[in-house]
């Protein structure tokens, strides 16, 4: 038997026929507060800001995905705004798609699960985040 690896969860979007890769320039608004949330973002080159109402910036960096809260648990909207650092390449998948690939590929939810983990260790770590 040959074990195979899942790739990250941007390579797992990128593989999916209905992905769409799109660039931004930096400065660039990727989408607001308040926008219909019907797609999750991967990030493949570059880093985006995702701001929140209280203005506290999370830089989201290749190989992460963003606004899977929104799409998976919330009530169909964005609720922060994401803004582009720098040039970012980015994967793009529709909301019944990704629960789809979630639904093909389970480990597909530790990775994100793992991601968050490693966010709020290093939030924890830098003093940012009150536990």
């Amino acid at each position: 038997m040959v074990a195979t690896t899942l790739g990250t969860p941007v390579e797992l979007m990128s593989a999916q026929v209905d992905s769409e890769t799109i660039s931004f320039p930096s400065g660039a608004s990727i989408f607001s507060r308040g926008q219909a949330a019907n797609v999750i973002f991967g990030v493949r080159r570059g880093i985006v800001e995702v701001i929140n109402q209280a203005g506290d910036k999370l830089c989201v960096r290749p190989g992460e995905l963003f606004s899977y809260e929104d799409i998976v648990w919330k009530d169909g909207v964005f609720r922060n705004e994401a803004i582009a650092s720098t040039p970012v390449e980015l994967v793009r998948l529709d909301r019944l798609r990704f629960l789809n690939l979630l639904h093909n590929h389970p480990t597909l939810a530790v990775q994100l699960i793992a991601q968050q983990h490693e966010r709020l260790r290093e939030q924890r770590a830098s003093g940012t985040v009150a536990y």
